[in-house]
């Protein structure tokens, strides 16, 4: 990776990193800085103020991205308005402008300034009066602001849409356009997203010139480091799957998603009801409300969240365990935003879906869109439950200093009436007190897994004796998936409609089975093909094939120049 310092940012913002932590630039980083930097500082004849469409997940440092370009440039000591960032919550507004801030540590006579709805807007006014030199602000407010005459745009340098999709699935796009309309043609506009939507190529169509593409990953992806779940229940099961999936994850920290307003109430109460530390999010919570609620969850006070899409937008925690779908989202774009809630900040996290046996189309749908595997999990029984979090128990037993107490009066009294019970009565008190409410909920418990028929639900080429693995040296971290084996297999004409079974998909390399009268004609075509400017090479491999690939995909058997590989219904 290359370091911050190798970038050409100034002394006082190297400063501010060097206290934060940073020394690495993220790959998002490392392509816009240096682009930023050089199309602002470039004459117009030689391309300079090009525009910049940048595609990166959430988490992977956006912020910095274009922040720190920004504070090197900026014109210091002056009070004039130079940038705008137009971010679609509140919560992120504030984050943004928290992050630019500390950026701006020690680079004098910078003022940013948040706007946002919820607050008292005499006192944004009034910070404006002062005079800013960067202002973040929701599409909303800073439309407001403008119409009362308390905003002007025209000597911005810097436009940002951040998060640009979210904006405009949250229908702020008059906003957007008559916010676009007062900025002057001289600026940069610099535009990042996590998905491009046909509404975002429409803004950028209309608002941004000469534009370049930046993408980091594959358009539409998942984030690299969550993996993906999926269980499958009678619709009347749901809730209480969800009870044992969460009973089954001592520790579970994050967000829990159902489609609407109505359905997030009901369930954040009927878990209250059960005793979960749990919270509901939707549009119907006050301002004031939702404040509290974030800080609490933000400090682990509350470990579950129930939210809405919407309300879930503009969530800044990077170390959430895991994303919880009560209900698949009505649009894949959708599942891309839930997902990308956790696994940010190089931390790894896991998506895990609640669905009816209707709805595994959908998950290989997801698959498809994303690049990623989906694992068909089991609900746990009861004694599942209870083994987990009584393991999970032991475990923070184990961990616990008990230095503090060796010599403690008192202690020694404790144990000495304890020593008249006999050591494995002593453990099954012990576990019996600690868990007894949890053993007679689950006593009686019945199978909730829905069945499903695996040629159906899988796709899957079962395997025999005339199949080989072969092993690709390209893996997650060279962004290798699904697709991509099916694209470079669809490369050659000699090997489309090939089917391939079972696939694993490691960090260095990845693994595959084939039916073996195949096997020579793959590694003749593949090895030696060019991947992400690295030459491909495939080996036979008696490497086994592990259960999280166990999926059989197909390359396009039509011909066709779609982009994205076809896979055959089982039936």
């Amino acid at each position: 990776m290359i370091t911050f310092e190798e970038l050409g940012l100034n002394s006082d913002l190297m400063k501010s990193l060097d206290d934060l932590g940073f020394r690495e630039a993220t790959p998002i980083q490392e392509k816009t800085i240096p682009f930023i930097l050089k199309s602002s500082t470039s004459p117009a004849q030689l391309g300079g103020k090009k525009d910049l469409i940048a595609l990166a997940q959430t988490g992977t440092g956006k912020t910095a991205a274009f922040g720190l370009p920004i504070l090197n440039q900026l014109k210091t000591n002056k009070k004039d308005l130079q940038s705008i960032i137009l971010c679609p919550t509140r919560e992120l507004c504030i984050q943004i402008t928290k992050d630019i801030k500390a950026f701006a540590k020690y680079s004098k006579g910078i003022d940013v300034t948040a706007v946002y709805g919820g607050e008292r807007i005499n006192i944004q006014i009034k910070a404006l009066k002062n005079g800013t030199n960067i202002v973040v602000g929701t599409p909303g407010r800073v439309h407001d602001l403008i119409r009362r005459g308390n905003l002007h745009l025209g000597s911005i340098k810097w436009l940002v849409l951040d998060e640009a999709d979210e904006m405009l699935d949250m229908g702020f796009k008059d906003d957007l356009d008559a916010i676009l309309e007062q900025t002057p043609i001289t600026r940069q506009t610099l535009l990042f997203s996590a998905t491009i939507s046909k509404s975002v190529h429409a803004i950028a169509r209309q608002y941004m010139k000469n534009a370049e593409e930046i993408s980091i990953g594959e358009k539409n992806t998942g984030a690299e480091n969550v993996s993906h779940e999926y269980f499958v229940v009678a619709a009347k099961d749901r809730f209480e799957a969800l009870k044992r999936i969460l009973d089954s994850l001592p520790g579970v920290y994050g967000i829990i998603f159902c489609r609407t307003r109505i359905e997030t109430q009901e369930i954040a109460d009927k878990l209250k009801r059960a005793h979960y530390d749990t919270e509901a999010l939707h549009g119907d919570i006050s301002q004031n409300i939702r404040t509290k609620i974030m800080d609490r969850f933000k400090k682990k006070q509350v470990s579950l969240l129930v939210a809405t899409d919407v309300a879930a937008r503009g969530i800044d925690v990077s170390n959430l365990t895991h994303v919880i779908n009560y209900n698949l989202p009505d649009q894949n774009e959708g599942y891309t935003h839930r997902s990308g809630r956790t696994g940010r900040a190089h931390q790894s996290g896991i998506s895990i879906s609640i669905i009816t046996a209707r709805e595994v189309r959908t998950i290989r749908q997801l698959e498809n869109s994303i690049g990623k595997l989906f694992v068909h999990k089991k609900i746990p029984n009861g004694k599942e439950i209870c083994m987990k979090q009584i393991d999970n128990f032991l475990q923070e037993i184990e961990q616990i200093d008990i230095k503090k107490i060796d010599h403690d009066k008192y202690f020694l009294e404790i144990e000495k009436r304890l020593s008249k019970i006999h050591k494995e009565d002593l453990i099954k008190y012990f576990i019996t007190h600690k868990f007894s409410h949890l053993m007679d909920a689950y006593q009686h418990a019945r199978d909730l897994n829905a069945e499903v028929k695996i040629s159906r639900e899988r796709n899957i080429r079962a395997g025999s004796g005339n199949d080989v693995n072969l092993k690709i040296n390209f893996g997650r971290r060279h962004q290798f998936d699904i697709k991509a084996l099916f694209r470079l297999i669809n490369s050659s004409k000699k090997l489309k409609g090939i089917e391939i079974g079972r696939i694993s998909l490691m960090p260095e390399y990845s693994i595959f089975s084939i039916d073996k009268k195949y096997a020579s004609d793959i590694i003749k075509s593949l090895t030696g093909a060019n991947f992400r400017g690295r030459k491909v090479r495939v080996v036979e491999s008696n490497e086994e094939v592990g259960y999280r690939g166990k999926r059989r995909g197909r390359g396009n058997s039509s011909g066709s120049r779609r982009k994205r590989p076809r896979t055959r219904r089982g039936g």
